[in-house]
C-alpha cells in the first residue's frame, strides 16, 4: 500500500485525531458585535472548513472585553458569545473533515484600537468604545500610544480567571481544542519580553520570572480543559530586535509549557514593538519554518509552522523534512479557498483526504478541478457548464480565428489577462485554479537563484 503524502497523514493529539496536517490560521475578521460572532463568521469559517483542512481555528478571541484588539473583535466572556459560538461550531463541524479550535487571547497594551481599515491606531480616550488597557508594565506599545496600566496582583488574578472561564465556555460551545495566544505582542507575550515587562516582582526582573505569569495561565487553562482534548499555544520564537526574546529563551519556555501539559506549539515571531519585524529581505516563503524546527528539535513538542507557506510542495517538504508536524496558512486559503483540494491533487493524495463526502463522487467521476477544464472553446455561452455560465463571454477573437493564444510565462501577465478580461473562458478557469501555485513557483525559482 502506498503511503499518502506526509501533509495528508493523520495526526493524533491526545484523544483527538486531525485527518491531515493542514491548519487554517486564526484570522481576525473585526466583524463581531459586543464580542458576539455574526453571520459573516459563520460563512467565513464554514467556507474554510469545506476546503479540506484538518483544523480550522477561530480568530484571536478576547477572554474579557478589555482583552479584545478592537471593539469589533470576538470575545468569549458572556452567555451571548457562548451561545452564538455554539451555533457556529455546530454548523462548521458538519462541513468537511476539519476539527474546530479557538484561540484564546488578551491584547494587553495593544488593545482598544480601531479596525485596520479605519487606521488601526488607538481609539481616542473621548471615544465611548475606548477603554484603559493593561500590561505587565506601564510602557506603551509605541511613543504615540497610551501607556497601559501596570497590572497589580488583583489584575493578575482576574486575568487568570478570565482565561479559565473562557476555556470553560469554549468546552460548552463544543470546540475540539483551545490555543492560548502567547505571541504577536499581546498580553502573555508582553510578560515574556523584556521590551514590555520591566517589573521588579516575581513576574519580572529575570527570564524565569517573566515566564511565570504565562505559565500560570497555561496551567490554569489546562486544569479547566478535559484531559482527552488537546490544548496548545502560539509563541514568538524571536522578537527580531535587540533586547527582546531570543530563540533560546523561547525553547526554555516551550519546554516548561510541555511539562505542565501543553500539547503543541505554533511558532511565529515579531509584533512586540513597531520595530519588531524580520530584517530586510527576511520575509521569504516559509521564513519561520527554521524557528519551528528549532523548537521541535530541542523540546520534542508537536510543532506547527506558519508564515508565507503558499505552495503544497513547500508545505509537504516542511513536514516531510521534520521542520514541523503540521503547517498553517492564512493568505493561502484566502487566495485559493480550495487550497487543500488542490494540494491533494498536486501531491497525489487520496480524494478522501481533503474533499467533503458530498463532493467526492463528482471528482472521482470527472477528475479534480485543477486538471479538469471544461471544453468551452467554440461553444456559445448558453452551452457552457453551469459552473461557467457566470462568465457569459464569447471566446477570444484569436481562438475563433484559428490562432493559438500565447500562454504567458510570467504570473503577472496572467493577472493582467484576467483583470482586463482578454483571456478565453477556458484559460480564465485554468488561471483561477492555478494562480496561487503560479506565484509560488515563481517565488521558489527566485529563491533558488533562477530567473523568475
Amino acid at each position: 500500500m502506498i503511503e499518502p503524502p506526509h501533509l495528508f497523514r493523520p495526526l493524533a493529539l491526545r484523544g483527538l485525531t486531525l485527518p491531515n496536517r493542514i491548519a487554517v490560521s486564526p484570522m481576525c475578521q473585526y466583524s463581531a458585535v459586543d464580542g458576539v460572532p455574526q453571520d459573516w463568521h459563520l460563512r467565513h469559517l464554514g467556507s474554510l472548513a469545506a476546503s479540506g483542512p484538518g483544523l480550522v481555528r477561530v480568530e484571536a478571541t478576547g477572554v474579557e472585553p478589555i482583552g479584545r484588539i478592537t471593539p469589533l473583535c470576538t470575545g468569549l466572556y458572556s452567555d451571548a458569545c457562548e451561545r452564538e459560538f455554539a451555533h457556529v461550531v455546530r454548523i462548521v463541524k458538519g462541513i468537511g473533515v476539519a476539527k474546530v479550535g479557538i484561540q484564546l487571547a488578551h491584547a494587553g497594551r495593544k488593545a482598544s484600537t480601531a479596525a485596520p481599515w479605519a487606521g488601526g491606531k488607538p481609539l481616542p480616550t473621548t471615544d465611548r468604545q475606548a477603554w484603559r488597557t493593561v500590561g505587565p508594565s506601564a510602557i506603551p506599545f509605541a511613543p504615540d500610544w497610551p501607556a497601559p496600566k501596570a497590572a497589580d496582583h488583583a489584575d493578575l488574578a482576574r486575568l487568570r480567571q478570565a482565561f479559565v472561564k473562557a476555556a470553560e465556555r469554549a468546552l460548552r460551545a463544543g470546540f475540539d481544542l483551545v490555543e492560548v495566544h502567547c505571541a504577536h505582542g499581546y498580553l502573555l507575550h508582553q510578560f515574556l519580553s523584556p521590551l514590555a515587562n520591566q517589573r521588579a516582582d516575581e513576574h519580572g526582573d529575570s527570564r524565569d520570572n517573566r515566564m511565570c505569569f504565562p505559565l500560570e495561565v497555561l496551567r490554569d487553562v489546562r486544569g479547566a480543559w478535559p484531559h482527552d482534548r488537546p490544548r496548545g499555544m502560539r509563541v514568538n520564537a524571536t522578537d527580531w530586535i535587540e533586547g527582546g526574546v531570543s530563540p533560546d529563551e523561547v525553547v526554555r519556555f516551550v519546554a516548561a509549557a510541555k511539562a505542565i501539559g501543553v500539547d503543541y506549539v505554533c511558532v511565529s515571531s515579531g509584533g512586540v514593538t513597531p520595530r519588531s519585524a524580520p530584517p530586510t529581505g527576511g520575509l521569504v516563503p516559509g521564513y519561520q519554518a527554521p524557528l519551528a524546527e528549532k523548537e521541535r528539535r530541542e523540546t520534542g513538542m508537536v510543532t506547527r509552522a506558519v508564515g508565507l507557506i503558499v505552495d503544497p510542495h513547500q508545505a509537504e517538504a516542511i513536514v516531510a523534512n521534520g521542520q514541523a508536524d503540521l503547517v498553517a496558512l492564512a493568505r493561502g486559503f484566502l487566495d485559493d479557498p480550495r487550497w487543500a483540494w488542490h494540494a491533494a491533487d498536486a501531491l497525489g493524495a487520496p480524494v478522501a483526504a481533503a474533499y467533503p463526502p458530498q463532493y467526492r463522487q463528482r471528482y472521482l467521476r470527472i477528475g479534480r478541478a485543477p486538471h479538469f477544464v471544461p471544453q468551452v472553446v467554440g461553444k456559445r455561452p448558453h452551452e457552457f457548464p453551469n459552473s461557467l455560465r457566470r462568465l457569459q463571454r464569447p471566446v477570444a477573437t484569436s481562438v475563433r480565428c484559428g490562432r493559438t493564444p500565447r500562454r504567458p510565462a510570467d504570473p503577472r501577465e496572467h493577472d493582467a489577462l484576467h483583470e482586463r478580461g482578454s483571456a478565453s473562458p477556458a484559460r480564465r478557469v485554468r488561471y483561477l485554479h492555478r494562480r496561487p501555485f503560479l506565484h509560488a513557483d515563481r517565488d521558489r525559482r527566485a529563491l533558488q537563484g533562477a530567473a523568475p
